[in-house]
């Protein structure tokens, strides 16, 4: 894919550019990669997301696939484990807040039949176009994040700030935010 008129942040690491091209902004609908990208985005606080794309195939591995319904019996031995995994962020309070939203997704799931049911209305069911000519057009946060954060905090989710929302509706295709004049805009 040409890389100009590309979102400037997609840089030039292979990884980084077969993310943006891709992944982000294309409409998820699969609970399982739903969760991923809710703790790999929890997961970025404080980090660089190629931080976290090149530890993506080990936080896999350490968290079963992303399995929410393995990662919620998670016990003290499993989360020593993972607290000395370097494959990961050894973040104490991400690691056990993995297996909180967990725990929290499942009950998504029992009361809405699936976590994509629940995460989608917050845009209305269809991805929200924006039309961003520069990163500046961008913002951090919308009243769509705000309102999934609120929400999402009053189910005992952890790490789902606002501005952690908007980037998660980013990756998973609630908000379409490629710049106009990116080869990956698919709308």
């Amino acid at each position: 894919m040409s890389s100009i008129g590309r979102c400037p942040w997609a840089g030039s690491d292979p990884l980084y550019l077969s993310y943006h091209d891709d992944e982000w902004g294309v409409p998820s609908h699969d609970d399982r990669h739903l969760f991923e990208m809710l703790i790999l985005e929890g997961a970025q606080a404080g980090l660089s997301w190629i931080t976290i794309l090149r530890k993506r195939a080990a936080y896999r591995k350490a968290f079963d696939r992303f399995d929410p319904r393995r990662i919620a019996k998670y016990d003290a031995k499993k989360l020593r484990a993972l607290l000395a995994d370097e494959g990961i962020v050894r973040n104490r309070l991400k690691i056990h807040g993995t297996v909180q939203n967990a725990r929290a997704f499942l009950d998504v799931q029992r009361e809405f039949g699936s976590f994509d049911a629940y995460l989608w209305p917050f845009v209305g069911g269809a991805p929200k176009i924006n039309r961003p000519r520069t990163m500046k057009d961008v913002p951090a946060q919308t009243a769509e994040s705000d309102a999934l954060s609120k929400d999402l905090k009053k189910r005992g989710f952890t790490f789902v700030g606002s501005t952690i929302c908007y980037a998660y509706m980013q990756a998973v295709g609630m908000v379409n935010d490629h710049l106009v004049t990116c080869p990956s805009r698919r709308t």
